[in-house]
């Protein structure tokens, strides 16, 4: 089905993060998904790679958390608190990179909003980054309980050269966290349990109604 009147634009525009403080004060105030800055250093993701984990982003002073499910080029997030989009609360994101789509589930109504993919729907997995032109092992580390290996990396695009601190599970691995030392952002990946996940989370709910929105290229003003 088709939506008309509601754009890529106004979903992502809509949607706002009035995090932890409305929580603590008993009030529902749920944290949005806040994209990663469209110069995050993103690659494809192993086909083969399947996990869970819990997801904790955080963009200046602002954090939100989620349960991350994972199934090589596609990914479910389970919101703790839910994102507010024009037509109501969705709790769950999937995203598809194969489909090139991002699914928002809005349970109370029964509706799956279809926007299209952009890059700054697709979380950061992958240990080597995109552009990267060295990486230094600076020693070993924590990300919570977990052991991990702590690197600098430079990145190289275009004329810009950023740094990145980047933790590792060599024995799996797996990225753990990833830090930008020029901008204020970070994404962190907690309990990480590989495991199979089944099909049906990356799929729309049977029974509920899909409303694909138009792709409008704009920039926010």
């Amino acid at each position: 089905m088709k939506c008309p009147n509601l754009s890529l634009k106004n979903i992502r525009r809509r949607c706002f993060l009035l995090g932890s403080l409305g929580l603590a004060l008993g009030v529902l105030y749920p944290p949005v998904v806040q994209a990663l800055p469209d110069k995050s250093p993103v690659v494809s993701q192993d086909s083969n790679s399947e996990f869970s984990a819990r997801l904790i982003w955080r963009i200046g002073k602002r954090s939100s958390k989620a349960l991350l499910f994972v199934k090589g080029d596609r990914y479910r997030i389970e919101h703790l608190g839910g994102i507010k989009t024009d037509l109501g609360y969705a709790t769950v994101t999937i995203v598809r990179l194969d489909e090139q789509k991002v699914w928002y589930i809005l349970s109370q109504r029964r509706l799956v909003v279809s926007v299209p993919l952009t890059p700054d729907d697709v979380l950061p997995m992958s240990i080597k980054l995109e552009g990267e032109v060295a990486r230094t092992r600076i020693g070993d580390a924590l990300v919570g309980e977990q052991p991990a290996t702590l690197y600098e990396v430079e990145v190289q695009r275009n004329d810009h050269r950023e740094t990145y601190y980047e933790w590792v599970d060599e024995s799996r691995q797996l990225l753990l966290k990833l830090v930008s030392q020029e901008r204020e952002w970070s994404v962190e990946y907690k309990r990480v349990t590989q495991s199979k996940q089944p099909d049906y989370f990356f799929e729309p709910p049977l029974g509920y109604k899909i409303f694909e929105t138009t792709e409008i290229q704009a920039e926010e003003g």
